[in-house]
């Protein structure tokens, strides 16, 4: 009896496990292996296509503001459902998983630093993954220039370090672990996940993002705190949609696609 109960939460945990992801980022990863099979099947080299991040959802500016801000609302959906799937009487899942403030200075320089060894490596990746025709045109905003864009692209930002960071890393770690799986196969699985949904983007940003991966996943399970990051993706994201444009205007052609 014990043993079929066991088998029985065994088969809930990986249920539960495939609505989370086919919720959030496990469907992300279909449609961006689909969509590079497109591109792929297209006369043009990889290098030749482009791919927009944040994207215009109106041509009138409220309702694209409107908009916008929906879809960041909605798309934290399942973060919160992560955290009700997590709670266990006692503890909360934001204690379980490092989510909280228990710890500001440690948490801000490590986010800072992990920032700075993905960022510098990755933008010379895209660089490089460019000119072998490996990456696709990444424009990260294409929005038009409004009082709100600025705000608009910083909370589009923080959308996505908690969704990636708190269910690929900190949600998809605490179950795997229940699983049994060891430290190694969970980052590795985790890693893996991580570049599949950005393989939109070309093969470049899906190694960049494996490698990401790794390093967050050895970060994680060393500090056991989501917070540091959450920061460090929140950076370079900000630093990503918000200085394309800049970029552009100051140093022509320096990044592909502008």
């Amino acid at each position: 009896m014990k043993q079929w109960n066991t088998q029985q939460q065994r088969a809930r945990t990986w249920l539960e496990i495939a609505i989370v992801l086919a919720l959030s980022l496990g469907s992300s990863a279909i449609y961006s292996i689909v969509s590079l099979i497109r591109k792929l099947t297209t006369p043009e080299a990889l290098n030749a296509q482009k791919t927009v991040i944040n994207q215009p959802l109106s041509d009138q500016p409220i309702f694209d503001l409107v908009y916008q801000l929906l879809g960041i609302a909605f798309g934290l959906v399942p973060v919160v459902l992560v955290f009700w799937l997590l709670a266990k009487p006692g503890q909360s899942a934001f204690t379980q998983l490092g989510f909280n403030f228990k710890e500001p200075g440690k948490d801000l320089l490590r986010g800072f630093g992990l920032a700075v060894v993905i960022g510098i490596p990755g933008l010379a990746l895209y660089i490089v993954g460019h000119a072998l025709g490996i990456t696709v045109t990444i424009v990260p905003t294409a929005l038009d220039t409004y009082w709100w864009t600025i705000p608009v692209l910083v909370l589009a930002a923080l959308r996505a370090a908690l969704v990636e960071e708190l269910i690929v890393v900190g949600y998809l770690f605490t179950r795997l672990r229940e699983l049994g799986w060891h430290t190694w196969q969970i980052i590795t699985a985790s890693a893996l996940l991580r570049g599949s949904y950005h393989l939109y983007q070309g093969f470049g940003p899906f190694i960049g993002n494996v490698v990401m991966g790794v390093v967050f996943g050895y970060a994680y399970q060393r500090w056991g705190r989501t917070m540091p990051l959450v920061i460090a993706h929140w950076i370079l994201d900000i630093v990503s949609f918000t200085g394309y444009a800049a970029m552009k205007a100051l140093v022509p052609g320096f990044l592909p696609g502008t």
